[in-house]
């Protein structure tokens, strides 16, 4: 006996498999292939699936799993982090977009209530495109890649609500005035059950669930709690996407929501697959190709609307043109909820069956068109900056970004420029502060230099980019320029810039991948340190050392280990200088820099008195007093607080003796 439509699923899943693995080699994004799928077996295509409404019927489910997933990946604390990016440049975003083509469907003669849900639609861009694009760009913590984060959660926020109001624009429900205080009702006590089953229910329920170690019952029961309270909020007048989205939420403030996420994505991922599929479906191509000019048109006006008012919602924020720009491009693209909003939308009349199509077509377009923007988006982003209005804003920003940059800057000497304030940064602007040497910073997040200046720190929002702001930070006069960004390709552009700036100065660049070492060499970069490799370094050193490898071994195989992959990096601490060689040919032995401390026993001790060399078995082959480096002592050297001697011993010996150069008390404790 065949199985309902179990013959269309498998026709759907076999043809998925070849279209995507095409879409996978000329590196276009899955959605589009599903959605391309969609077309080719649907009655408008090959006509290869007759059940098309029972198709849609189970896709359902994947619009509900994925409001689930997106409430349980909703992090109050990251949100409470990008509070500004998110709800004002969100804001920005989604606002200026509605009314413009809210604006522009009014004037084509559209009802305003249909104009205004065109604007929702053309609001959306598509979370999953671009978050993998940035990934795999390595984009996700450069400027543009931040805010175009923060404006896809602002995006995945709004999305309840205009799903709320969708059959009051449809004018199919009582005025919306009148009916306000009952969605407010509504939606006030949809909150306090939430609230409820969050934090009184559900916790107690997954602690007696998980505590039967059955991982097939922690799933079913995930499942039947996005399942019901999905159906509740159905039941009463609203979305089951609502219902979703809220349970995730409720799931989100347990200890268990990445195990529920973790149990429920490949369920999601499958009916989201077939969501697209059904979107697909419905695409009638003989529409594409007897409206060609339309839909070019359409297309083409979503694309540079969008990208103008997005990159907009970023310079609101602060951002330079540039990372606007990028920002613009990067979410032109109309998303994948739109679909969602646009099948509902077509059900209350709010679109008529050649809208929805042109929209479909549309639409798909580009999404399509979005994995070829972003590439482009450095070049195009240059281009644009050369016409006469981007060249003139920029001008007139550049003179704003030159006062605090020199006011940052101008008058050290000798100094380190620090671009870029995020961790690495911030150590390293640690570090310069305890040693006493003099830095300064450049920043292109607002927030960031905002904060970091209100702290004291010499800081200044600046496109490092520009020769004219790296010579106001006083580049001339600096010793050493260190890159901790995370774009990979500002990073190249700003060590070309400071090569080209200043050819002698010291050039330290972080970046991810190894395989970005020799590029960067070759824009002038004097050290590299690739994350990739010295992370792969600190795993094996730990690994190692809790095995009781000599010290001397393990940085053995690290020097090995380096010169193989990028010899001309400095090695990071001292038992990695040339002293370090003493220990290769002394199997056991180790140098080591111990450092004398006011009052211990060889504190004011010539190197004679302390009998390290004859009673303690440790020779001082140096010793760093200040900023000078006193090689091969002898015996009538004074030994004083604060001087840093560099011992050569048995490895177990220095470890004995090391309290010797403790404080007496600290020793005592030690001891």
């Amino acid at each position: 006996m065949e199985l309902p439509f179990f013959r269309e699923f498998v026709i759907i899943f076999g043809l998925s498999i070849a279209v995507i693995y095409s879409c996978y080699k000329i590196k276009l994004p899955p959605i589009v292939g599903f959605l391309i799928t969609g077309v080719l077996a649907g009655p408008y295509g090959f006509g290869l699936v007759k059940a098309v409404h029972e198709v849609e019927t189970i896709a359902e489910i994947g619009v509900v799993l994925l409001l689930f997933t997106i409430g349980l990946e909703l992090s109050l604390g990251e949100l409470a982090r990008l509070k500004k990016p998110v709800f004002l440049g969100g804001a920005a975003q989604v606002l200026l977009t509605i009314i413009v083509f809210d604006g522009l469907a009014v004037s084509l003669g559209y009802e305003p209530g249909q104009a205004t849900f065109f604007g929702f639609l053309v609001a959306l861009s598509s979370t999953a495109i671009v978050l993998r694009i940035l990934q795999q760009r390595a984009e996700m913590n450069s400027p543009h890649g931040r805010v175009s984060l923060s404006i896809l959660i602002f995006q995945d926020l709004i999305i309840v609500p205009m799903m709320l109001l969708m059959p009051y624009l449809s004018g199919k429900t009582p005025a919306l005035g009148s009916s306000l205080l009952y969605l407010t009702l509504q939606g006030g006590g949809l909150i306090l059950l939430v609230f409820f089953l969050a934090r009184k229910i559900v916790p107690r329920i997954l602690r007696l669930i998980v505590g039967t170690r059955s991982r097939e019952l922690f799933l079913l029961t995930t499942l039947a709690l996005c399942l019901s309270i999905a159906w509740l909020t159905s039941s009463m007048g609203l979305s089951l996407s609502l219902g979703a989205f809220m349970a995730g939420l409720i799931m989100s403030e347990s200890e268990y929501s990445l195990s529920a996420l973790e149990g429920i994505l490949p369920f999601r991922d499958v009916f989201t697959s077939i969501f697209f599929i059904s979107v697909g479906m419905l695409l009638n191509v003989q529409f594409l190709l007897d409206n060609p000019l339309l839909v070019a048109g359409v297309t083409l006006s979503v694309l540079l609307l969008k990208a103008l008012l997005a990159g907009l919602a970023a310079f609101i924020l602060g951002y330079p043109l540039r990372p606007a720009i990028l920002v613009g491009l990067a979410l032109c693209q109309v998303g994948e909820f739109s679909f969602v909003l646009a099948k509902t939308g077509l059900g209350f009349g709010l679109l008529s069956p050649d809208t929805y199509q042109l929209f479909l077509s549309a639409s798909i377009l580009t999404m399509a068109l979005t994995p070829l923007l972003i590439a482009i988006s450095p070049q195009a982003a240059d281009r644009i900056l050369r016409l006469p209005l981007p060249s003139l804003m920029r001008k007139r920003s550049f003179e704003r970004e030159m006062e605090q940059v020199c006011h940052a800057g101008c008058d050290l000497r000798d100094h380190i420029v620090i671009i870029g304030f995020g961790v690495g940064g911030r150590h390293l602007a640690r570090a310069a502060k305890t040693a006493g040497i003099p830095y300064t910073i450049l920043e292109m997040n607002p927030d960031t230099v905002r904060t970091a200046s209100a702290a004291g720190e010499p800081i200044a929002y600046g496109d490092a980019t520009q020769p004219a702001v790296l010579e106001h930070a006083g580049i001339q006069h600096a010793r050493v320029v260190v890159v901790v960004v995370s774009d990979p390709a500002a990073i190249r552009r700003i060590t070309d810039t400071v090569h080209r700036v200043k050819p002698s100065i010291h050039i330290i660049v972080r970046t991810r991948f190894v395989s970005e070492v020799e590029p960067l060499r070759a824009l002038g970069a004097n050290d590299v340190i690739p994350e990739e490799f010295e992370t792969s370094v600190e795993i094996f050193t730990r690994a190692l050392t809790r095995y009781m490898v000599p010290r001397a071994e393990i940085e053995r195989f690290t020097e090995e280990i380096r010169s193989e992959s990028y010899d001309m990096l400095r090695q990071v601490n001292i038992a990695s200088e040339p002293l370090a060689a003493l220990s290769r040919y002394f199997t056991g032995y180790d140098v080591s820099g111990l450092t004398v401390e006011e009052g211990c026993m060889l504190d004011g001790l010539t190197l004679e008195a302390t009998g390290l060399r004859k009673t303690h078995g440790l020779t001082v082959v140096a010793v760093r007093r200040g900023g000078d480096m006193l090689a091969n002592p002898d015996g009538t050297l004074r030994l004083e607080a604060g001087d840093v001697a560099y011992v050569f011993g048995s490895s177990t010996d220095i470890a004995a003796k090391a309290g010797l150069f403790l404080a007496r008390k600290r020793a005592w404790v030690e001891a």
